[in-house]
């Protein structure tokens, strides 16, 4: 039964078209290829990095883009449909990296196996080289590829995985802690190589699972964060037909969590109108109905009055350019370019709010969010434009 807190979240949604607040933003770069992502390095907002799905990563120097960082689009699969969710994916630099020049990259190249690697800067150049594969992971379908990557406040790296694509998992992925797919991982690539399995890892040493799991029950997190200053996880996670969501769990208590996918959808029994036993499953914080037409998407039709069919996680904002913006977490959909925001107390979403966007002149197909290294926050348009959130009105 949905408790109360949910109730009312889903009642101040059906009010959301009365938008009172908008986030002005300012295009800063443009001409990408289906730009997914962007990051900085620590402390730094005038280098920026941004992932091309074709397999490029590209510098931008005060607003200048300069030559690629890394192109290997020769390995990486080419996505050439609309909505081809495999390509580049996703890309972190290591917390040392202004010392190091380490990253990491996510990609599916093109005997559809998911491939995380790490490469180094050059000396002196801003190139990197020397690809090291850290782990392979064979894709059964084309979707569900996840392709986040992310170094938590602990250090380690984690890595965002699908369940392996089409409808319904019906490789019952998401519940088979003895598979990758469905999950986030947690790996400590500082240490053995290619990697090594902290000792607090839920299946650390036991056989009930996969030693590199850290949490499962996932369909799709495209998209998941950490909050730099609690380390609090927030999970963007791609619903099937009905529900998107956002899940969260606290920094002190998430190892081990299994968010349900595929004996919920959402916060609701799958498939509808089965019972499903919920017990020591985490509910989303947050949820929203898919109502919107993929394919009117693609093809440009105006759904003004849908929330959404794929969720685009976000950050929390922790830049100090906005202070009215400042812990609220930031997500939004691609099928209709909404943005939506709220503010986590004690376990609850609290302050949810629709945004407009003043700065943006044409549709907006919100493949992700960045953020710089000083916790300013942007908007990635799959369509090739990088725009900054700079202030509210």
């Amino acid at each position: 039964m949905k408790n109360i807190q949910k109730i009312l979240l889903s009642f101040f949604i059906s009010l959301s078209l009365l938008l009172s607040e908008k986030l002005i933003v300012k295009q800063i770069a443009n001409g990408f290829q289906k730009p997914v992502y962007l990051t900085a390095a620590k402390n730094q907002s005038d280098t920026l990095y941004v992932v091309e799905q074709r397999g490029r990563i590209w510098t931008i120097i005060q607003g200048r883009t300069m030559n690629p960082l890394l192109d290997i689009r020769k390995r990486v699969h080419q996505p050439k449909m609309p909505g081809d969710e495999r390509g580049l994916l996703g890309m972190a630099l290591h917390p040392n990296f202004q010392n190091n020049g380490k990253f990491y990259v996510n990609y599916v190249n093109r005997d559809d196996t998911t491939i995380i690697s790490t490469y180094a800067l050059e000396d002196g150049h801003l190139t990197a080289k020397g690809e090291e594969v850290i782990m392979r992971i064979k894709q059964p379908y084309s979707n569900h590829n996840g392709g986040q990557l992310a170094f938590g406040i602990d250090g380690y790296l984690y890595i965002g995985l699908g369940d392996g694509g089409y409808a319904g998992d019906p490789q019952l992925n998401g519940q088979n802690t003895q598979t990758l797919l469905g999950t986030i991982l947690r790996l400590d690539v500082d240490g053995e190589k290619p990697y090594s399995i902290p000792s607090d890892n839920p299946f650390y040493n036991n056989n009930q699972g996969r030693p590199e799991i850290f949490c499962y029950g996932l369909r799709n997190p495209w998209r998941f964060s950490f909050d730099r200053k609690t380390g609090d996880l927030y999970i963007g996670d791609v619903g099937q037909g009905n529900w998107e969501e956002i899940d969260f769990i606290s920094s002190s208590n998430f190892a081990g969590a299994n968010f349900g996918w595929n004996l919920m959808e959402g916060d609701h029994c799958y498939p509808p109108g089965e019972d499903c036993k919920q017990d020591n499953l985490i509910p989303p914080i947050f949820e929203y109905p898919n109502n919107a037409n993929y394919i009117k998407t693609l093809i440009g039709w105006n759904q003004n009055d849908a929330k959404g069919c794929s969720v685009t996680g976000g950050y929390v904002y922790r830049g100090f350019s906005i202070p009215a913006l400042y812990g609220k977490y930031f997500f939004g959909d691609y099928c209709t370019g909404k943005i939506w925001s709220f503010q986590v107390s004690e376990g609850k979403a609290l302050d949810y709010t629709q945004w407009g966007i003043k700065g943006i002149n044409k549709d907006l197909y919100l493949s992700s969010f960045g953020e710089d290294g000083n916790g300013e926050l942007y908007i990635l348009n799959h369509t090739g434009e990088i725009y900054k959130i700079i202030s509210v009105e």
